[in-house]
């Protein structure tokens, strides 16, 4: 173990004592399940207070971002209204490529394209990553373009739910299965599948990181939840089967295996003393 007056392993510049020696100590007392999948957060995943501030910084600029596409949605509404419907093309240039642009059927990682016209009636998932000074932010948010079908509005609707249940059942000293569950039987009980081959993820001092974030589960298995953690709850929501295929051309782009809808909704979370914030929103 550390020496008390030793500085504290996380980075702050404070002694042990006064930092995260508590910490370590509650940590330690806890029971782990074996079977459960119950573990313990590793030290490299754990945020000081500069490290939080970083993050925030990335995820204020980030929002901005998908405020932009708002904007620009907003426009491809109008424009298709002011013309009786003809579809407007939403254009992604400007945007860097990390942006992804996923319509309809396409889960996830659909790649920004001025082929890809959108019409009315269509949804599409727009995510971005931000970068500031080596601190990363994650979130995503759908879009509906002019009316869309009753099924789809409420497919956005119940994924965008999950999200906040998820979000809801991050509390520390608690297992990440409880946002697991929280996220995947609200899509059951909607009658929605759950994309099981991809998940949230760690976020903050990398891209992707520790914990793998499973969208269904079981309560109580899997990565003690603790303070400074940070990551991301992105449901991936299928109106029909779960099962996915990945573009072999592009190598990319995630879409249903069975051609049906999908939505998405992605936040980056910090867990606190007393439950989860959002960072920026």
């Amino acid at each position: 173990g550390m020496n008390r007056n030793d500085l504290c392993w996380c980075g702050s510049g404070k002694k042990y004592k006064k930092c995260h020696e508590d910490f370590d100590e509650r940590i330690a007392s806890i029971r782990y399940d074996v079977i459960k999948g119950q573990v313990r957060p590793p030290r490299k995943i754990i945020n000081n207070e500069a490290d939080i501030a970083g993050i925030r910084r990335a995820a204020v600029i980030n929002d901005a971002v998908l405020d932009l596409t708002e904007t620009l949605d907003r426009a491809a509404h109008e424009y298709i209204v002011s013309h009786g419907g003809i579809p407007a093309c939403l254009g992604f240039e400007g945007f860097p490529k990390s942006i992804c642009t996923s319509i309809n059927n396409v889960v996830c990682h659909g790649i920004p394209s001025t082929k890809d016209v959108l019409k009315e009636g269509d949804i599409i998932n727009v995510d971005s990553t931000v970068n500031v000074d080596g601190y990363y932010a994650d979130a995503s948010r759908m879009y509906l373009i002019g009316k869309v079908p009753a099924a789809a509005e409420l497919l956005v609707k119940v994924t965008k739910e999950c999200m906040e249940r998820g979000i809801a059942a991050a509390r520390p000293w608690h297992f990440l299965g409880d946002v697991s569950a929280a996220c995947g039987d609200w899509a059951h009980a909607n009658g929605y599948s759950v994309v099981t081959a991809l998940g949230g993820h760690g976020v903050g001092k990398d891209f992707h990181m520790e914990p793998y974030v499973p969208h269904e589960g079981e309560p109580g298995t899997g990565m003690l939840m603790v303070p400074g953690m940070v990551f991301t709850v992105e449901p991936m929501i299928n109106a029909g089967d779960y099962d996915v295929t990945v573009d072999r051309t592009d190598g990319w782009t995630v879409r249903t295996k069975d051609g049906t809808l999908s939505a998405q909704w992605e936040k980056t979370i910090l867990i606190t003393e007393t439950g989860a914030e959002v960072l920026s929103s």
